[in-house]
């Protein structure tokens, strides 16, 4: 780990923005984002992507072109698992491109393909339509004769709020579970009740809790924020959830979302590690390449996906060959 490795991220976030005062319009925010995210390196030589469509929405497929652990060839076999992506930019701003250093990064490191969706983004299509458009993609997936037990549901930022309350949505739907979930910095409190919200005021190097207000009135559009898939982490009964990981960096006003949804969770008997790195900000794994913190994050990441996986296909394989 490396003081000056964080020191030198924080200082990139908290350069000046170039733009005029005030809030920003939907299309500068969109604009600065895509030129932020485009700085992140992605593993470009262990992963392949091909346009698609998943639940009638584009999406990208990534596909490793080399083993995890030797970086030959890779002879995985298909259907082995998938990932299911969420991208972030609070439900306003991102696509699959902008999360392409995180999605591949979690397919060259786990083997295991994915399919990052570009569902609709607010003003222009505000809540619920992106629950809408996530749980299309799972429902196509499963319609495909997918195994549930062999996909995980992972997404940064309001991606990684989308992979909770997708699988609320899943459930309530009577739709069977996916094997696990993975988030990081999940958006998981529309009502902005943390205390991380005041706390890390100024510690956060992105985030105000005005600019999380400003996009967040574009995605709510009048709705209650207490609606269980807008705050799941103080609002929405969590039980049956499969297994989570949640990964958050200690330096974030949304802190507490993370905190909040895992002790939650936990007393809803759930299965989920609260995983917390000190002096890093929001979805600090996309810097794998430049932050050893990044590379460590995605690598427990890696190999949570992969034993979830592992352990629910085999459990339905042994189910299997119980004489009936």
């Amino acid at each position: 780990m490396s003081r000056e490795q964080r020191i030198r991220i924080d200082q990139i976030l908290r350069q000046p923005d170039p733009g005029p005062d005030g809030p920003r319009s939907v299309e500068q925010i969109r604009a600065g984002f895509r030129e932020l995210m485009a700085r992140m390196i992605v593993p470009h030589d262990r992963i392949r992507t091909e346009p698609t469509t998943l639940g009638g929405r584009p999406a990208l497929r990534v596909e490793p072109t080399a083993e995890p652990s030797t970086g030959q060839p890779s002879t995985g076999e298909p259907g082995a698992g998938t990932i299911l992506y969420f991208h972030g930019g609070g439900w306003v701003f991102g696509s699959p491109e902008t999360a392409l250093s995180l999605t591949g990064n979690l397919v060259a490191r786990t083997g295991l393909p994915a399919y990052s969706l570009d569902y609709r983004l607010a003003p222009e299509h505000p809540f619920p339509a992106a629950i809408e458009d996530t749980l299309a993609a799972y429902r196509a997936l499963l319609d495909h004769g997918a195994d549930p037990a062999a996909i995980v549901f992972a997404g940064d930022s309001a991606g990684g709020g989308l992979a909770v309350t997708t699988c609320l949505a899943a459930r309530d739907a009577g739709l069977p579970l996916p094997a696990a979930v993975l988030a990081f910095s999940p958006g998981t409190d529309a009502t902005r009740t943390g205390e991380s919200m005041d706390t890390k005021e100024g510690v956060d190097p992105i985030f105000t809790r005005a600019a999380l207000e400003h996009t967040g009135a574009m995605y709510l559009a009048g709705a209650d924020p207490r609606h269980p898939l807008l705050s799941p982490a103080v609002h929405a009964d969590l039980t049956g959830l499969p297994p989570m990981l949640i990964q958050v960096g200690a330096n974030e006003v949304l802190l507490d979302d993370s905190t909040r949804l895992a002790a939650r969770a936990s007393a809803a008997g759930v299965d989920v590690i609260l995983d917390v790195t000190a002096d890093v900000p929001h979805v600090f794994q996309c810097f794998a390449g430049v932050l050893d913190e990044a590379d460590e994050a995605l690598d427990r990441a890696a190999l949570f996906l992969r034993q979830r996986v592992r352990a629910a296909t085999a459990r339905e394989v042994g189910r299997a060959d119980v004489p009936r």
